[in-house]
């Protein structure tokens, strides 16, 4: 048996999944990029990971902003607050480079693959120890995650309706 994911897609077929667990990245950091990666074209998100990793794009905080500065970059998503989590874009990448190997495995266009699911959970936190001045020692914990995303193809678009056709049905529903 496979790993369990949290939701399964429409069509298993027409779908390639990734997962990653007890990663070693930022829960709120990953949280905020999966949240505006979202709903992207796989190409796309990895265009997009890409230039947040150079700086030339931000990723909107939305939930998770106490504290963060400002950046002209975040007008692009109607918001103000923004950073540049690299570390959070990288791991993000790795997972969609996976989820694209999985879409060529099982002979899918990659190409118009939209990010149908992506969640980002909580992982049991590691701990460690710092040393204090005067004796004390305080806790120094990490807050890893889960990730686990799919990607499914785009269906097509059905042609809309003339407007003599329209017309036709609103006069038998008279």
């Amino acid at each position: 048996m496979g790993t369990k994911y949290s939701r399964k897609p429409e069509n298993e077929e027409r779908a390639a999944k990734a997962r990653g667990s007890h990663l070693k990245v930022h829960f709120k950091n990953t949280r905020e990029v999966a949240k505006t990666i979202k709903g992207m074209r796989l190409v796309a998100a990895i265009r997009y990971l890409n230039d947040v990793i150079d700086h030339k794009r931000c990723v909107p905080f939305r939930r998770y902003c106490r504290g963060v500065g400002r950046t002209a970059q975040a007008k692009e998503f109607g918001m103000v607050q923004g950073r540049w989590p690299e570390k959070s874009c990288r791991y993000l990448l790795e997972l969609l480079n996976s989820c694209k190997s999985n879409a060529v495995q099982k002979k899918l266009n990659y190409n118009i693959c939209i990010i149908d699911h992506i969640q980002v959970n909580r992982a049991p936190r590691t701990r460690r120890r710092t040393y204090r001045a005067h004796g004390r020692i305080n806790p120094y914990m990490s807050n890893p995650c889960h990730i686990e995303l799919f990607v499914k193809e785009r269906r097509r678009a059905v042609p809309q309706a003339g407007a003599s056709e329209l017309a036709v049905r609103a006069a038998r529903a008279d």
